[in-house]
């Protein structure tokens, strides 16, 4: 579960309320508590906790999507016309508020959950966390950009077509999206109501995977929702799929450049990656606004919208009321040719993840600008769904988490898989953020070396051949077990000495390098392509007597040569 926090409840709300204020973002919010009204909960928090009842989440701060229920704030979907007051909280909400989080207020979306652009709502076009002039993402926007901007530290969200995963991407922050039916959706606004998940957004992993975990479970006021078996666990080696080449096309610049980079990442943390071909599931996502599952929003407030055309282009989104009165076209036959398409392209997408835990993708294809998606709000927003829109269509589970940046900005990749295999995407999303160091080895160390079950032990994994630049030098040490030692020379007066470039996680490379004995040491070596990385060398006292076998190339060629 989450660590405790310094600080109690009251004072950790009156300093988010403070943060809210400085921050002056407010289109993040259609609804704020009242700073008495939060600290007066934020006590009765501090009391419980003081009085011994364990509450994992005392303190902490949470946003709520405004379609989903808090008690004592209205509920508006992003619509104002369509504004109720709840008479009680969401389950998704009170389950979180029974475990010690303090609702904070209600975030601005794309109206009724529909976009993934962050800007369809009369309540202004969320801004993204890193650069104003572009779009947060959507729907879930004004969650997703509270938790970027550090103001809160949980926020709510939904997702029907990428709406708890996107907006992370766009932010730099993780987004959980649960198997559907895990966390119930009473008092939830439907979008889809068959597809909706409620989702959870933070600043790392285990916060969102704590949330979800204790709002899951069965209820009785809502029929779809479910407990699914435990999964099985991931396998010694887990395979993880991701596109073929030509399905990452039309990425924006630097970003297959970036996908790329995590795949190695993944596969150096021991991760079997298999290419796999993922059109069926693309042309699935297409279903999900191309196809009659569009007549779900229409169910959903298709009828408010017919009522109150009169609003369309004021307090009703005009891109919006044209994608969910499209919905109302759609006939049974279109529905049942669907369901039936959906799922033969199902099946086939399965077969093609076949014996893998999981599908890496980027979350989304691009980070449009407020004045692109304004110039073309429908292809914007469809293309940010390219990875996202089958997920929910499929019964599939998926979260999203921050992968580096391009040009400043930040990129995101997702995990997906099969229904419930939920703690098993955080495993392997896990394995992918845990920090690792390369490390140069150069002898005793090798593949095949005495010690190279040292690396191994640490969880180390091999990445490539290497060599270092010009300018090192390689001597024979006198130790058991027989081991050279590297040294830098001035520019241009040694030669080019092969070894291996290593991945160690973190968390052994502290324990490994304490290990390295004298005269041995750990310091930068410049490899052949200008990049330095941590290496093994050796002081300088320690070769005054060796031999120079630098005109080996490498301690394997001369223990080759040496018949050794």
């Amino acid at each position: 579960m989450i660590d405790s926090l310094p600080g109690g409840a009251v004072v950790r709300a009156a300093e988010a309320l403070d943060r809210i204020e400085a921050a002056d973002r407010p289109e993040i919010w259609i609804a704020l508590r009242s700073r008495d009204d939060l600290l007066e909960e934020a006590a009765a928090i501090d009391a419980k906790v003081a009085a011994g009842e364990r509450l994992p989440l005392a303190g902490r701060l949470l946003a709520v999507k405004d379609n989903i229920d808090v008690l004592g704030l209205p509920t508006t979907a992003g619509a104002p016309p369509y504004a109720y007051t709840p008479s009680a909280d969401a389950t998704a909400v009170d389950r979180l508020r029974a475990a010690g989080a303090l609702v904070v207020g209600k975030t601005n979306l794309d109206q009724f959950a529909t976009g993934l652009v962050g800007t369809r709502s009369p309540y202004g076009a969320v801004r993204n966390a890193w650069d104003p002039t572009r779009i947060s993402g959507g729907s879930s926007s004004g969650s997703a950009v509270a938790i970027a901007l550090g103001l809160v530290d949980l926020a709510l969200g939904t997702d029907t077509a990428g709406s708890g995963r996107v907006p992370a991407a766009l932010n730099g922050i993780v987004g959980v999206k649960p198997t559907r039916g895990l966390v119930p959706v009473t008092g939830v606004v439907p979008a889809c109501y068959t597809l909706d998940c409620v989702t959870v957004f933070a600043r790392d992993l285990g916060s969102a995977r704590a949330a979800a975990e204790l709002m899951a479970g069965p209820d009785p006021a809502d029929p779809l929702s479910r407990t699914l078996p435990a999964d099985a666990g991931l396998p010694a080696v887990p395979r993880v799929a991701v596109p073929t080449g030509e399905h990452l096309d039309g990425l924006a610049p630097g970003w297959a450049e970036a996908f790329q980079g995590v795949v190695e990442r993944l596969a150096a943390a021991g991760v079997e990656i298999v290419e796999t071909d993922i059109s069926p599931l693309l042309e699935a996502a297409r279903l999900l606004y191309g196809g009659a599952f569009v007549a779900e929003r229409y169910a959903a407030v298709g009828s408010h919208i017919e009522a109150n055309r009169d609003l369309v282009g004021t307090d009703l989104d005009p891109t919006v009321a044209a994608i969910v009165l499209a919905g109302g076209s759609a006939t049974a036959a279109d529905w049942a040719r669907d369901t039936a398409r959906l799922a033969q392209l199902g099946a086939e997408g399965r077969a093609g993840l076949a014996d893998c835990s999981a599908l890496l993708t980027p979350t989304t294809t691009g980070h449009p600008t407020l004045a692109e998606v304004a110039a073309d709000p429908v292809g914007a927003n469809a293309r940010l769904g390219r990875y996202t829109n089958f997920a929910n269509l499929l019964d599939m589970a998926s979260l999203a988490v921050p992968a580096g940046q391009v040009d400043g900005l930040p990129f995101g990749v997702m995990l997906t898989g099969a229904a419930g295999t939920d703690r098993n995407l955080a495993a392997i999303a896990q394995a992918l953020l845990s920090p690792c160091v390369d490390l140069f080895v150069v002898g005793a160390h090798l593949s095949g070396q005495p010690l190279n079950h040292q690396l191994v032990e640490a969880g180390a994994t091999l990445l490539r051949q290497v060599s270092t630049s010009a300018d090192y030098r390689l001597f024979a040490l006198d130790t058991v077990p027989a081991k050279p030692g590297l040294v830098r020379g001035d520019p241009g007066a040694g030669a080019r000495i092969a070894g291996e470039l290593w991945r160690v996680p973190a968390a052994g490379f502290g324990a490994f390098v304490s290990g390295v004995p004298a005269p041995m040491t750990i310091g930068k070596v410049e490899l052949e392509d200008g990049v330095s990385v941590p290496g093994f060398l050796v002081e300088p006292f320690a070769v005054e007597n060796a031999a120079d076998i630098s005109s080996h190339g490498g301690w394997l060629r001369y223990q080759a040569e040496q018949g050794l």
